[in-house]
């Protein structure tokens, strides 16, 4: 007989990287406590009124504000953005780039096209 298996556990941390949220605006009882792996499925499945709230209004972590101003890390970094940003300051963003996020999202886009233009040469070898 093998023993039971113990269940997968993750960092508070971890977790609220594959949801997409800002760690620090989640419950303290997230923060604070370990994430089973039927924990993070079922949060993910059947989000509850904080998570869903965090996903739509923010403030959201780097990664996200990058993906929504089709920007990179790097390019947020450049342009001044340090901290989490809300759903509201990024539309705001979008409705009246300033010069850096232009730039920043034409950088981002020719390094786009580099990366498929190289797939695309590697997969015709």
């Amino acid at each position: 007989m093998s023993k039971p298996k113990k269940p997968q556990m993750m960092k508070p941390s971890t977790a609220a990287l594959k949801l997409e949220v800002y760690l620090p605006a989640t419950p303290p009882e997230f923060q604070e406590g370990m994430v089973s792996r039927e924990e993070f499925d079922d949060l993910q499945r059947n989000p509850p009124p904080w998570l869903a709230e965090l996903r739509k209004n923010g403030p959201h972590p780097r990664h996200v504000v990058a993906a929504r101003l089709r920007v990179s890390n790097s390019g947020l970094a450049r342009g001044g953005i340090t901290e989490p940003l809300t759903t509201e300051q990024i539309a705001a963003l979008i409705a009246d780039p300033p010069a850096w996020l232009v730039r920043e999202r034409e950088t981002f886009a020719e390094v786009q096209r580099e990366q498929r233009e190289l797939k695309e040469r590697e997969r015709q070898q």
